[in-house]
């Protein structure tokens, strides 16, 4: 892709992912991702009911009175994308692929965190860490962030998440919100989601496409694994190797769901055939009443 074609793909994403946080995402953002630390606000009198633990004894011994310190929490925080660039992001057979998916869900979530005035980051990842860029605030970070999603080439075509979570809790130290985007077409990785989710508050997307989990009646069709290269042919028009595949689909997405359920990380899937929109929004509510 050309600079002039780059750019006006990148300026027609800002304007769709930026009028889609300020409308819909705004609120729904900061009351789900609140900051989880509290910064000093000011000394007040103690009054009945408060905490103990929050005596400034240094100023009550100065007045001879109790006096408690008052804290707000701290609204700002760090969010990083971590992003599946492996071969798979390229297959879609609905109305996009989802690597498209990815970005504007990656600018929709950017473009609701620096209105929040949060710092962004993004970690890509194949079957290896492929590029990390640190967190940082403002316009022009994002829209670097944007652009490296539409026109990045990965060097691998790989899956391996628990690679990308072991860099990411390395690399990260301060406690940050997380989304984790992929299809999750990856060897084990429970260990070291565990160990992501207690540093960090994190959350998984599961991007899907139908026909990763369904064939349709199409007679004997190549099917190509876009991560190993590989090209097998398959007689969609058996009912039992639909029936079998459809199975091995739903069966892989359980294992992933309870995975998440017990690793405590909030998730939700995106098809390629639907509007982002809604899953976000009510992955968002969700979190927002548990708090």
């Amino acid at each position: 892709m050309d600079t002039k074609d780059l750019l006006k793909k990148v300026r027609k994403i800002e304007i769709k992912s930026r009028g889609l946080s300020n409308q819909i995402f705004s609120g729904e953002y900061q009351s789900a991702f609140k900051g989880r630390g509290m910064a000093f606000s000011e000394v007040r009198e103690y009054q009945v009911g408060d905490e103990i633990r929050t005596i400034d004894w240094n100023v009550t011994a100065r007045f001879n009175h109790p006096y408690v310190k008052v804290f707000d929490e701290e609204r700002e925080m760090t969010v990083m994308l971590l992003v599946d660039v492996s071969g798979s992001k390229n297959f879609g057979t609905q109305t996009q692929l989802k690597q498209e998916l990815a970005t504007e869900i990656c600018a929709v979530l950017a473009f609701s965190a620096i209105q929040n005035n949060d710092k962004v980051g993004i970690l890509f990842f194949s079957d290896q860490v492929e590029k990390f860029i640190p967190p940082k605030k403002g316009r022009s970070h994002i829209l670097m962030i944007i652009r490296e999603l539409i026109n990045f080439e990965p060097k691998h075509k790989g899956t391996n998440v628990a690679e990308a979570l072991r860099f990411f809790t390395g690399a990260i130290k301060k406690r940050c919100t997380s989304f984790l985007i992929s299809d999750f077409m990856s060897s084990s990785f429970e260990n070291e989601l565990k160990i992501a989710n207690r540093k960090h508050d994190l959350v998984a997307l599961r991007l899907y496409d139908l026909h990763e989990e369904e064939f349709p009646n199409l007679g004997l069709i190549p099917i190509k694994d876009e991560e190993t290269g590989q090209t097998a042919w398959v007689n969609t028009s058996d009912k039992e190797v639909r029936f079998e595949f459809k199975r091995a689909a739903l069966e892989r997405n359980g294992r992933l769901e309870d995975l998440f359920k017990r690793s405590g990380v909030d998730f939700t899937k995106i098809g390629t055939h639907q509007s982002y929109v809604k899953p976000l929004m009510t992955l968002f509510k969700k979190r927002g009443a548990k708090r």
